[in-house]
């Protein structure tokens, strides 16, 4: 597939419209080709595209996750910003049957590389940065990695439950007990809020379209509420560990010294 109808076809699934269509052009110019065609690749937009990548994916995951901490923030995107997952994206758009490649790559199956593929990926979201600018290259992510966010969120807070429950074993030598506080609405849009409690103590309420999900929310929260209580404690800790540790005064004793 060559010319403006295979970049019409990209264009569509992308739900995007270049306004300099020679940006695609390039963004689908392998490096193989630039000794034969002296035409430029993609290589710029490439670099670009992956700064651009970064910034967006850590915005999305900020914004859908703000209370992970940094470095489960920074697992997430390593999930969705690699080769592999970029690669996927390309295909799915039909880049590689578009790319622009030398004789050695098309002889090699370079339309179907992992690198090759996940690069032109890249160089597309460069090319749309240049094109329209920051805010519309991260509408056209944040349509593509909907569905990786909201899998990973899903993910995400089951991964809350289970944490939980070795959280609360270990600390408190028992599992968490969920109670439907409360049922409302009709049976097409069920509203439920979930309290989670450990021994006696109550942790937290989750509110969800069903029961499970409230009890994931309640999971989430509980987990939150006890990263509150270890971070309230730890400067009482350190502080009675530096007092251990301070060292006597001159002129200090035990018998009467400088007071």
């Amino acid at each position: 597939m060559r010319g403006r109808g295979v970049s019409h076809v990209i264009e569509e699934r992308l739900a995007y419209e270049f306004r300099k269509p020679d940006l695609l052009d390039t963004a689908l110019t392998h490096r193989s080709l630039a000794p034969t065609g002296g035409t430029r690749n993609n290589e710029k937009l490439e670099f670009l595209g992956d700064a651009v990548l970064d910034l967006v994916i850590s915005d999305l995951l900020m914004r859908a996750f703000p209370r992970h901490q940094e470095g489960d923030l920074s697992k997430l995107r390593a999930s969705l910003v690699n080769a592999r997952v970029l690669a996927d994206k390309a295909r799915g758009l039909g880049l590689g049957e578009a790319l622009h490649l030398g004789k050695g790559e098309e002889k090699s199956g370079g339309r179907e590389k992992e690198s090759i593929l996940a690069a032109a990926y890249e160089a597309l979201l460069g090319a749309i940065y240049l094109d329209r600018g920051f805010v519309a290259a991260r509408r056209v992510l944040a349509r593509q990695f909907a569905a990786d966010l909201q899998q990973r969120a899903t993910g995400a807070v089951e991964d809350c439950k289970t944490r939980l429950q070795e959280i609360t074993q270990r600390i408190f030598k028992t599992t968490p007990t969920y109670t439907l506080v409360r049922e409302t609405g009709p049976d097409h849009a069920k509203h439920f809020v979930s309290q989670i409690s450990v021994g006696e103590r109550t942790f937290g309420r989750g509110e969800g379209r069903s029961k499970k999900s409230a009890e994931q929310a309640a999971a989430m929260e509980a987990l939150h509420a006890l990263q509150v209580e270890a971070a309230a404690l730890t400067p009482a800790k350190t502080a009675r560990s530096e007092a251990s540790v301070r060292p006597v005064r001159k002129g200090a004793s035990g018998t009467g010294g400088e007071r």
